[in-house]
């Protein structure tokens, strides 16, 4: 079973003041949806875009992408990340939430293989005997690996920083359109739909931002330390 202790990963609540414009919008005790009633789920949306440098060439990096099980639980952490299959995971996100409700994010991931284009795609799998609380995610990620000369790379860097890199780096760079569909409780839906969307959108982009933070730096970080390849602390963009 999976953890699911609070210290083990993130709680965030919208910031924005706008959000719990009534104190009464603390979690009441009908905060829960009553069983049997139908309710059609409120969609929010966002589309990201990233990057990330590896010090190294296109191949070694997508033999180091290919073995995920050497790594994605590792790099995934203060989330809960449990195996599914040969290329899924069970991630534990965190606890999310506005207007006094939250919500506990937890998703199935399938990491496919690169196909024909060298392009690694990511989508929502079922989590096996689970059945989330009143939410569904629909997650479409693809990544492409692009290789480009050091002397191009870091033409603008000192000479003796540039005379440390490897022939090539590889820049991963990624495109994520994300859509969450929540069911709230009546005391949400009774509040203004276009204040509902304006928080879950700006909620959504802010959890997203949060958890690729993370999850890149320590998948840069653990690349370079399992090849012993200097990795700068505070990587240059390109």
């Amino acid at each position: 079973m999976m953890r699911q202790d609070s210290a083990e990963y993130q709680t965030v609540e919208a910031t924005d003041e706008n959000c719990y414009p009534d104190a009464s919008f603390g979690q009441p005790e009908s905060g829960s949806i009553a069983a049997g009633e139908e309710v059609e789920p409120i969609w929010f949306h966002t589309h990201f875009e990233d990057s990330m440098e590896m010090y190294a060439d296109a191949a070694t990096v997508a033999e180091h992408l290919n073995n995920h099980k050497s790594w994605f639980c590792q790099c995934a952490l203060p989330m809960t990340a449990e195996p599914i299959g040969e290329n899924g995971y069970d991630l534990l996100i965190g606890r999310f939430g506005a207007f006094g409700y939250r919500v506990e994010a937890r998703i199935g991931l399938e990491l496919l293989s690169p196909d024909a284009e060298g392009c690694y795609l990511i989508k929502t799998i079922p989590v096996p005997n689970y059945t989330s609380p009143g939410y569904e995610v629909d997650f479409r990620s693809a990544m492409k690996l692009v290789e480009i000369p050091s002397d191009e790379f870091a033409a603008d860097w000192p000479a003796s920083e540039r005379a440390q890199l490897p022939p090539a780096i590889t820049s991963a760079t990624w495109k994520l359109d994300l859509a969450v569909g929540v069911c709230f409780p009546k005391f949400i839906r009774s509040m203004s739909q276009p204040l509902i969307e304006k928080t879950g959108d700006a909620l959504l982009e802010k959890i997203i931002k949060q958890v690729n933070r993370r999850l890149t730096y320590k998948t840069q970080l653990l690349f370079h330390e399992s090849l012993n390849i200097p990795f700068p602390k505070n990587p240059k963009k390109h």
